[in-house]
């Protein structure tokens, strides 16, 4: 096994300085070999830096920064990055898109980098930063977590040397591996039609790729005629980590398919797979087919902070839901990528879903509803929340039941007597407490006593005594359940 670069790419709030970052990496860290200094453009680039003593001296960048199309190559199934740098601009702190970015390299499951960035300029604010991106989830290193931080100024240069020397140090702890003798593995970041015919730009992350190999993307078959690098040079061959624009395809592949040199076999879906875009209620027979949920994933987007603190207390209330991202504004691109990403609903209230996003949910089959009344929402996710609550139900199994016969207290602790109706009941078992079909609380059977002794268990037609906790308030009648999953 031999040593590869890492994969970066980085994310952050638009202006928060992305492009700048990028451009000053790849514009001091190219070599003289770039013809008159332009290098192109292809989507990714990768450096070498004079500095010993790591796994390796080279980084990978993907020149494409934004987390929608970060988000879009990993929709296709493209793990193409292997970390993350995430920006902040140290005069603005956190911003709507800084979180958003935070949810897409969590969910991406990186480690990942916080630059805060303009810390050259008079406003700027390192501490009362790093204090807001804590609230968001962000553990620093030295504040019980494990993410590193690096004050940078990208336009003038300032700490981006020890940035890149932390990109080694965690690419290193990391020990990222390849083959040459592994079949094929690389992902399409960009394609293009040109004068020239097709040219797409890949990253391999594992095996060989070389001219005159014949590659498949998807339902695509392609013989390479020509490899080129970033610097327009003509390559014979391409290691991991490494981008190149190859040349030979005849029809444009789609961005973020997998490139492999063996052919795959087509796995043919029913027609009617996968998530569909409701128009009135949802469809949580398709939602659900095939897919072991216990809560419903939610991204909201609302048209004001005061309408989404309301909708965010609302529906967090439920055990039901699980709010991966929340923000203001419109349903974008961005949203869809995501949603497909974490099998997640998109729920827009009061707030505009363009067209174009429209088009791509259908395609990407992501479910977006909208609505412009908050009670019409609530009651709406209510009947799902129930839905999901029956869905749960119908996974357990009934391991005991038990009826509550007395209510006595001994030595100060409150006794249930109880008569066991079905099954059996264990010491350390989890019970629900119900009451005329309505669950009344929760608790552990901390004791089981017959007779004065104390037993493991109690079976079907014994009596015997328990003890809870926490305590519960019973009443004679109520029913103890115990349920095995």
């Amino acid at each position: 096994m031999l040593n590869r670069s890492p994969v970066i790419v980085v994310l952050g709030h638009v202006d928060h300085g992305k492009t700048t970052l990028l451009d000053y990496i790849r514009h001091t860290n190219k070599t003289d070999k770039e013809i008159g200094g332009i290098t192109q453009s292809i989507g990714a680039f990768d450096i070498e830096l004079p500095i010993k003593g790591y796994h390796t001296n080279k980084i990978t960048f993907i020149d494409t920064p934004g987390h929608e199309a970060f988000t879009q190559l990993r929709a296709r199934g493209a793990e193409v990055a292997d970390m993350a740098i995430l920006i902040v601009d140290a005069n603005d702190s956190v911003m709507p898109q800084t979180k958003e970015s935070l949810y897409h390299i969590k969910q991406a499951n990186i480690p990942y980098i916080v630059a805060l960035n303009k810390i050259d300029l008079p406003g700027a604010n390192a501490e009362k930063t790093k204090k807001d991106l804590m609230k968001s989830g962000v553990m620093f290193e030295g504040m019980g977590g494990e993410v590193p931080t690096v004050e940078i100024s990208a336009k003038k240069g300032t700490g981006v040397k020890e940035l890149l020397e932390m990109i080694l140090f965690m690419a290193s702890m990391k020990d990222l591996k390849y083959s040459p003798e592994n079949d094929l593995k690389a992902y399409i970041i960009e394609s293009r039609i040109e004068k020239a015919g097709i040219s797409i730009t890949a990253i391999v992350k594992d095996g060989i790729l070389k001219v005159s190999d014949t590659i498949y993307a998807g339902d695509l078959i392609a013989k390479v005629k020509a490899l080129f690098n970033d610097l327009g040079e003509n390559l014979s061959i391409v290691v991991p980590s490494s981008p190149c624009v190859i040349l030979g395809f005849s029809k444009l592949p789609e961005v973020g398919i997998e490139i492999t040199n063996k052919l795959q076999k087509k796995i043919e879906k029913p027609a009617d797979e996968g998530i569909v875009v409701p128009t009135e209620k949802f469809d949580l027979g398709a939602f659900f087919k095939d897919k072991e949920k216990d809560k419903l994933k939610l991204i909201l987007k609302v048209d004001s902070q005061g309408s989404l603190d309301a909708l965010v207390d609302s529906l967090g209330k439920s055990a039901n839901f699980d709010i991966i991202l929340s923000s203001v504004g419109e349903v974008n691109k961005s949203d869809i990528f995501l949603a497909k990403v974490s099998k997640a609903i998109v729920i827009g209230f009061s707030t505009i879903v363009p067209k174009a996003v429209t088009d791509l949910a259908i395609q990407e089959k992501v479910v977006i509803k909208t609505y412009s009344l908050i009670y019409q929402l609530l009651e709406e996710l209510d009947e799902v929340s129930d839905l999901i609550k029956e869905k749960e139900m119908t996974k357990r199994q009934l391991k005991g039941e038990a009826k509550v016969l007395a209510n006595f207290i001994i030595d100060k602790e409150k006794i249930a007597g109880i008569h066991v109706i079905k099954g059996k009941l264990n010491v350390n078992d989890n019970i629900e407490l119900w009451r005329n079909d309505k669950q009344m609380g929760k608790a552990k059977i901390v004791s089981l006593k017959t007779r004065a002794r104390t037993i493991p268990e109690i079976k079907k037609d014994m009596e015997g005594g328990i003890v809870f906790y926490p305590e519960l308030d019973f009443n004679i009648g109520d029913m103890v359940k115990s349920y095995s999953i």
